[in-house]
Parts: C-alpha cells; sequence; structure tokens
C-alpha cells in the first residue's frame, strides 16, 4: 500500500510539468490588483530589498487639499500631500524633514521612497507632450 502511494505521488507530480509563466503573471497581476483595491500596498521598510504587500493606505481631503497616508505594519505611518497634476511631481512628504523621491517603475506606478521605506503606488501618467502637427497651408498640397 505505501509503494503505491508513492509511485501515485510521483505519477502526479511528473503530470504536473511546468507551470505556464502567462497564467503566474496574469495571477500575480490580479493579487496585485485586489491588494490595491483592499488598499493595500507594496513596500519595503527599513532598507529591505523585497516587496511586500503588507502596508495600507488611504486618502483623506481636508481645508488644506488631499492627503495619502500610508501605515505601516508596526503602527508606524507617512503622510504625504498630492500636489496639483500641473505640479508634475505627484507627491510630497507632508511634514517636509525628508523629500520623497519619486520614480517611474512601470505603467501607471512609482515608486516613493521616503527615508529607508519604498513604497509603490498606483498613479495616473501624464500623456507625453506632443509635438504640434505642421500647419498646411491652401496653396501647398498634403504630403
Amino acid at each position: 500500500m505505501r509503494i503505491s502511494s508513492i509511485v501515485l505521488v510521483t505519477l502526479l507530480l511528473a503530470a504536473c510539468g511546468q507551470p505556464d509563466n502567462a497564467v503566474l503573471a496574469e495571477q500575480e497581476k490580479a493579487a496585485a490588483d485586489a491588494a490595491v483595491a483592499d488598499g493595500k500596498i507594496e513596500c519595503a521598510l527599513d532598507g529591505e530589498e523585497a516587496f511586500q504587500s503588507i502596508c495600507t493606505s488611504e486618502s483623506l481631503s481636508d481645508a488644506s487639499g488631499a492627503k495619502l497616508i500610508i501605515r505601516r505594519p508596526d503602527g508606524g505611518f507617512r503622510r504625504f500631500d498630492v500636489l496639483p497634476p500641473e505640479d508634475g511631481r505627484g507627491l510630497a512628504a507632508s511634514d517636509g524633514a525628508e523629500v520623497a523621491k519619486i520614480t517611474i517603475v512601470e505603467d501607471n506606478k512609482i515608486m516613493v521612497t521616503l527615508g529607508a521605506d519604498r513604497y509603490i503606488l498606483p498613479a495616473k501618467m501624464k500623456a507625453p507632450a506632443v509635438a504640434p502637427a505642421a500647419e498646411v497651408s491652401a496653396d501647398m498640397p498634403a504630403e
């Protein structure tokens, strides 16, 4: 009975084969989207290299404007001012003691670095500036 169980487990493992990377990537994206919907964001705290979905975010608005608060699992938090779109920076540390460094990491995501902490946040990117089309004169044929 024990040998047949071992053979059965071995056959099942052999049948699994290699994972489908496209399916894994799709599942990973779905999990990341679900975490963002739950207010969870990826963060690497205290100089850690690896990001984990352990921080939470919340948006508030008051007379001075919109704020983003990112909470750490240990109870600490960071507060950011959400800047107007024409500013181009996106966020600034509310207390101003440290400057938030913002880097675009992929489409619609930024990495905010403040001190030894890094956060991956969803972001709306400004459309790139497009050069104006050449004017066509009525006397000139269009190319």
